[in-house]
Order: structure tokens, then C-alpha cells, then sequence
């Protein structure tokens, strides 16, 4: 998978983390992902479609990232993941994919956007489509991890 399509969703999570939440987030290494299972326990999951490329961004949210990331961008804690905490990881999901759909398109590629669909429980699969190779991107916060999953082909 190439790099300059996969880079600017990352740069689409950082920015949103960093403006959005005030969080530093530290990348780990990418992996191919093998099998169906989300690595955390919220995903956001959205379509990607353009004229030469088709595929499907996720955002993985352990429960300690996301109520740590809800905490920070909405003032208030919360104890356990409810429907406002899997709002905000749809709403994540769109910030990032509007962030990254823009630094495409100002690099020649364009994508048309599904609305994101929320998955959840420990565990749930993630079904990218059309199948192919996943990368995966561990991102660490302070407090829980969330997983950049981009599949992406011609």
C-alpha cells in the first residue's frame, strides 16, 4: 500500500488528537493486520470510494483512550462507554476522514465518503472492503491505545 495515501490519514488522526482532544499521541510501528478482529473495543468504520482507488478507514478505540479523548474534548469524565461516547468516536472518524480527504485531494486523489457505522463490544470484527491488505497503525495515548486501520486498492 503507498505510503503518500496511508500518511495523510495519519496526519488527519494526529491533528485531530492534537486540536481537538490536547493529546500527544505517539505512533508505533504499522503491521499488516491479520484477520477480522478490532483491536479495540469501539470502531468507527467508513467506505472509501474514488475513480482508482476503493477501500475502508477504522478507527479502533480502546475503552481507556476513548474516555480519556471524551474527557478532554468534552470537560466532563466519564465512568463507562455510553451512546455520547460512541457519538464521539463517529464524529472522530469523520473529522479524520475529512482531514485526510483533503490532503488527498490536494495531492491529485479524490474519495467520496460513506457515513461512518459504529461498531462495538469486546470482541467485534471490522470487514474492509474490498478485501485486500490492512494496515494497521497503533497510535498510544496517555491513557489507552486506538488503532489506525486504512485498506486501500486500485
Amino acid at each position: 500500500m503507498d505510503v503518500r495515501i496511508i500518511n495523510p490519514f495519519l496526519e488527519a488522526t494526529l491533528d485531530v488528537a492534537r486540536t481537538m482532544a490536547q493529546l500527544e499521541v505517539t505512533v508505533g510501528k504499522p503491521v499488516l493486520k491479520q484477520g477480522h478482529d478490532a483491536p479495540g473495543q469501539v470502531s468507527g468504520f467508513i467506505h472509501l470510494n474514488g475513480l482508482n482507488h476503493k477501500g475502508s478507514l477504522a478507527i479502533s478505540f480502546s475503552s481507556k483512550a476513548l474516555l480519556l479523548i471524551y474527557r478532554n474534548m468534552l470537560g466532563e469524565p466519564l465512568e463507562t462507554l455510553d451512546d455520547s461516547a460512541l457519538d464521539l468516536a463517529g464524529e472522530i472518524t469523520n473529522m479524520v476522514c475529512g482531514g485526510a480527504k483533503q490532503r488527498l485531494a490536494s495531492k491529485g486523489y479524490e474519495f467520496d465518503l460513506t457515513q461512518p457505522t459504529l461498531l462495538s463490544g469486546s470482541p467485534h470484527s471490522i470487514e474492509h472492503t474490498p478485501a485486500g491488505p490492512v494496515v494497521t497503525l497503533p497510535l498510544h495515548l496517555p491513557e489507552g491505545e486506538m488503532y489506525l486501520e486504512v485498506c486501500l486498492n486500485r
